[in-house]
């Protein structure tokens, strides 16, 4: 008996401390968000059990210390968007998220991850962003609004992070529905203006990913940003 409770817990500690495969989220993630980011959250709604059990698992895991660079913010991307969704799909249907909390929403601390409590703030602002120092990352969480860099239709894997943070971040400075560059003019999205720090010389940056090349003294100017919901 006393055997078979050691196995037990022995299994318990190998299930808190493994790191997930985000299978399952990418799965979710192919069938419910189109390939230019449009989330199907009425449909999520109906089916609000392959949600939850997503959820259940990012909750469950503890992030380690061991995990590498790109396990743990592949873990923290992946959880902060799963959570979006959760948020807007419990409040669906839902205009704007900013609708929420009196647009205080992301300061909410109603994420639980390895017994801890989390907003989607902590999750950005507190981990993501001083962590791991990759002005990416900016394209790959997602706010659901209309104005977010597009949710990726697929997870975001540690072997492959890196590529995929490169494509998503090119193909949101590329797209015209967000930016508008000349060689001397650039329109850009707020997300350069609210974090800026993060860029650090924005036409360095910028000529790094934008297919067209700006001029060092470029003017920019910024876009309103469009907070409606970003469903299909």
């Amino acid at each position: 008996m006393k055997y078979l409770f050691s196995l037990f817990i022995t299994f318990q500690i190998t299930l808190l401390l493994a790191q997930p495969d985000f299978k399952s989220w990418d799965t979710f993630l192919k069938k419910y968000v189109s390939s230019t980011g449009d989330v199907d959250y009425k449909s999520i709604k109906a089916n609000k059990k392959e949600l939850d059990t997503i959820i259940k698992g990012f909750s469950a895991v503890t992030v380690l210390p061991s995990w590498s660079k790109n396990e743990q913010l592949a873990f923290w991307i992946n959880a902060y968007n799963a959570f979006t969704i959760q948020l807007i799909v419990e409040n669906y249907p839902l205009k704007s998220i900013q609708n929420l909390d009196s647009g205080k929403t992301w300061d909410v601390k109603r994420i639980t991850i390895g017994g801890k409590k989390y907003s989607l703030n902590n999750i950005e602002n507190d981990i993501i962003r001083p962590q791991f120092k990759d002005a990416r990352i900016h394209f790959a969480v997602n706010c659901a609004a209309k104005s977010c860099p597009p949710l990726l239709n697929e997870a975001f894997f540690s072997k492959s992070l890196d590529a995929q943070l490169d494509a998503v971040t090119k193909k949101f400075i590329n797209n015209t529905k967000f930016q508008n560059i000349t060689p001397g003019k650039m329109t850009l999205s707020k997300i350069f203006d609210w974090y800026a720090v993060d860029f650090g010389e924005i036409v360095t940056f910028m000529n790094k990913y934008s297919t067209v090349k700006v001029n060092k003294n470029a003017q920019v100017t910024y876009r309103e940003y469009n907070w409606a919901l970003n469903e299909k």
